[in-house]
């Protein structure tokens, strides 16, 4: 059962896209995989992230941590490799809320 985000939650969530890096990342995280952790899907690991985008494995463990803490990326370690895919129900509650604040 999905929980009920506060306004707090949602805070979070807008905060962590407004890193120009942050969403980036979160772009090629939410490209790559549909939110479940199967090997037949292609999911994003932190190195293969950081080659992408040209920046230390450093940096993207960081915003990494950001992701996570607003809850819109799940993260799954197998042997040294950590593998990111996005949460979903985090999207279907920013646009819930989208649709209450529409004029």
């Amino acid at each position: 059962m999905a929980r009920t985000r506060t306004t707090a939650d949602l805070a979070r969530v807008f905060k962590a896209l407004s890193d120009p890096t942050r969403l980036a990342i979160y772009e090629i995280i939410r490209a790559g995989g549909g939110g479940a952790y199967s090997e037949e899907q292609v999911q994003n690991s932190i190195s293969e992230i950081a080659a992408h985008l040209d920046v230390s494995l450093s940096t993207v463990s960081h915003h990494i941590k950001e992701l996570r803490n607003a809850d819109l990326i799940r993260c799954e370690k197998r042997g040294q490799t950590v593998y990111c895919s996005p949460n979903t129900e985090i999207l279907e509650d920013v646009e819930r809320f989208a649709q209450v604040v529409k004029p």
